[in-house]
């Protein structure tokens, strides 16, 4: 060796341990609660919300790849009956139950809704959540379900089949 590599402190790769999942769902859940966060200040101070995206776009004139802010459309996970409002957390688009077969949060008055959103995304960061996170991540995807039907029928299962 030369002289200036042998100045290096070379070792073997050391192990690199795999994150475990619930911390990559916590931070997703985080960051659309942050979202909400911010949708419901602009609602209760009575200004517009905008959200937006960046996308990886292919110009075609020069064949270049550019970033592009998209605009997005988020629905609100509260809503209101007769002047009460309610919040239900999400994971994609399932309410998630914090209580067994209870989904809703009765958050009552609308000025409150920033504070039981913080509230919701300290339990988050804290791994309060994380059973009910898991849980929610179990139900069938539409492929799952496919999938099953497929097999059933497969199977000779003739109550999903029609009869003419």
């Amino acid at each position: 060796m030369t002289t200036l590599l042998s100045s290096l402190k070379v070792i073997a790769r050391p192990e690199i341990a795999v994150k475990p999942p619930i911390i990559g769902k916590r931070t997703r859940l985080v960051d659309k609660l942050k979202q909400q966060l911010d949708m419901a200040e602009c609602f209760i101070q009575g200004t517009e919300f905008e959200a937006y995206r960046e996308k990886s776009v292919k110009d075609p004139e020069t064949g270049e790849r550019k970033k592009v802010r998209r605009r997005i459309t988020v629905r609100p996970w509260y809503y209101d009956n007769e002047g009460h409002y309610y919040l239900e957390v999400r994971v994609g688009i399932r309410p998630i139950e914090l209580v067994k077969d209870k989904p809703a949060i009765d958050v009552g008055d609308k000025t409150k809704l920033p504070d039981t959103i913080k509230l919701i995304i300290n339990a988050v960061e804290k791994g309060e959540l994380d059973e009910v996170i898991l849980n929610a991540a179990k139900f069938p995807t539409k492929k799952a379900k496919a999938n099953t039907d497929t097999k059933s029928e497969a199977k000779g299962d003739t109550s999903a089949k029609t009869i003419k």
